[in-house]
């Protein structure tokens, strides 16, 4: 079992309540005060369970500048007070941020019995694995 410190346990916790405030944020129509809540607990949950350093590692490399730029710059626009402009901004950079993690989701989700044998369908599994291949060539 893996053994997690005090802060990436609060910081686990702050990701859980981020991801929560912004999924009912957006069942909400878009309510701007429980999105910007969820993207603050998210960001600061991150840099708990990473650390500071490798949180502004992990942004700030040069080659992910451009995705940075979106994910931050639409946490901003959500908390100026766009929140549909800023979530889609957010959830472009988010993909582009962490696309090089879709293979690795997407080869754990195979293994778990009901979930891997739908992704393990003819025509599910060509369009997974072809759209899992695009995301590592960039």
């Amino acid at each position: 079992m893996i053994s997690l410190s005090d802060s990436q346990k609060i910081g686990i916790g702050l990701m859980g309540f981020g991801v929560f405030f912004l999924f009912f944020g957006m069942i909400l129509f878009f309510d701007k005060a429980l999105l910007a809540i969820g993207n603050i607990l998210f960001v600061a949950g991150l840099a708990f369970v990473i650390g500071l350093e490798r949180t502004f590692r992990f942004f700030f490399q040069k080659h992910k500048l451009k995705a940075t730029s979106f994910f931050l710059g639409g946490v901003l626009v959500v908390l100026i007070g766009w929140p549909i402009v800023g979530v889609v901004l957010e959830v472009y950079g988010f993909f582009l941020l962490f696309r090089g993690f879709f293979p690795v989701v997407v080869g754990f989700i195979r293994r778990i019995p009901v979930l891997g044998s739908i992704l393990n369908l003819p025509f599910i599994s060509a369009y997974v694995d072809r759209a899992s291949e695009s995301n590592t060539m960039v």
